[in-house]
């Protein structure tokens, strides 16, 4: 553990790590409400191409997360988060001067690897100042500012629309990045000494991903968490043009996109409080029934309505989906780990990449297929739900002999 020397104070060091945590939040879900006027001003032709906006991030950070934690423990904590901001930001200003959506994707897609940088070495830099319960202490308060993140960025990024262009929006990205670097750099010593680092080694990362996929239980939870992950990217994709467009809510969108994820939040308490006491097996097990059934369900009502039930049932459908999603995303995560404990850290960047390599092309086929209705969407849930359902049962079997 890192020399007491090493620590800010407690509420300076959280809101610091709250903050690069964020970026990858705030960088998709700011820009939901300016999607239909970049793809206007970018003259995209298919309205669905401009979803490729938020598709990319993902990709982005399913590219940088595996490369950053076996870096960081070769050259050190600070030097990767540096590598990322400077990424983050290139990716920033060339989204903002795109002129086609080509360079803006390709500007999306380096704000995606940037990103991954200060929210990946940011948890493990956290692992070397605090352990125990004051590491599950911090861990919980920069994961509450985190959550609220999702629930607020869309009506930031609506604010600016009403007073500026949306490229304004990118400027706020560079300001949050600018900012929360310099302060980096300034105050937080390295966590890391130079006698604990250990040689970058691609070979190691091949390992780890050869040992995921041999190994049951990793790979099971691993491809469940992706799958659920994609439905999530799935609505990020389409949420714009589903609740802004096709139920006409306009500059209420930020509202209901907020409450929604203000479930997933709620999720993730609760499931702090209950998985101690039942475990996250059940709970797991139980919440993906549940978004797997509700969603074919919900899927039949929609159907029978052309596609376009009223909105309260969609956002009680929705609040129930992503109250499992949240249910579900921690405990994969942690059951994918389980037998990785001999290869925590790197093994933590594959699962975490793996998951998004499976997200976002389940994610892409999502929201691509929007038509006006919410078939698609409901569709792709109860779809991609049953499949995790054969995941988790799949994973069980190599638990017998775990």
């Amino acid at each position: 553990m890192a020399s007491i020397k090493t620590r800010l104070p407690f509420g300076e060091f959280v809101v610091m790590m709250a903050m690069m945590s964020s970026l990858i939040a705030l960088s998709i879900d700011a820009m939901l409400p300016a999607l239909t006027q970049i793809g206007q001003d970018l003259g995209v032709e298919q309205s669905n191409d401009t979803q490729l906006i938020v598709s990319m991030v993902f990709l982005g950070i399913a590219i940088g997360q595996i490369v950053y934690g076996p870096l960081s423990d070769s050259t050190g904590r600070k030097l990767p988060i540096y590598i990322g901001f400077i990424l983050f930001i290139l990716g920033c200003l060339l989204s903002s001067f795109a002129t086609n959506l080509s360079f803006m994707l390709a500007g999306r897609l380096l704000q995606g690897i940037g990103a991954a940088g200060p929210r990946t070495v940011s948890i493990v830099l956290i692992r070397d100042i605090y352990s125990g319960n004051s590491m599950a202490r911090v861990m919980s308060f920069v994961m509450m500012i985190f959550i609220l993140v999702p629930v607020f960025a869309p009506a930031i990024g609506q604010g600016i629309l009403f007073i500026s262009h949306w490229r304004a929006i990118f400027v706020l990205f560079l300001a949050l990045a600018i900012s929360s670097g310099l302060w980096f750099t300034l105050r937080q010593p390295e966590t890391l000494p130079a006698e604990q680092r250990k040689p970058f080694s691609i070979r190691r990362i091949l390992n780890a991903i050869l040992e995921v996929c041999r190994n049951r239980v990793s790979l099971g939870y691993t491809i469940a968490s992706g799958l659920i992950a994609g439905a999530f990217v799935g609505y990020l994709g389409s949420s714009q043009q589903i609740l802004q467009i096709q139920y006409a809510l306009g500059t209420k969108f930020p509202l209901y996109f907020g409450a929604l994820a203000f479930a997933i939040g709620i999720a993730l308490f609760i499931n702090g409080r209950m998985v101690m006491r039942y475990g996250m097996r059940i709970l797991s097990s139980g919440a993906t029934v549940v978004f797997s059934g509700s969603s074919i369900v919900y899927f039949l009502v929609a159907a029978f309505q052309a596609g376009h039930p009223p909105l309260w049932t969609l956002m009680v459908f929705g609040m129930v989906a992503f109250f499992c999603v949240g249910m579900l995303f921690g405990n994969f995560n942690a059951m994918a780990m389980e037998p990785l404990g001999h290869i925590a850290g790197v093994g933590a960047a594959v699962v975490g990449s793996l998951t998004l390599f499976i997200a976002v092309p389940m994610g892409i086929l999502i929201s691509q297929n929007y038509n006006q209705t919410i078939l698609p969407l409901v569709g792709g849930f109860a779809i991609l739900g049953v499949l995790s359902l054969i995941a988790i049962h799949w994973a069980k079997q190599g638990q017998k002999t775990f």
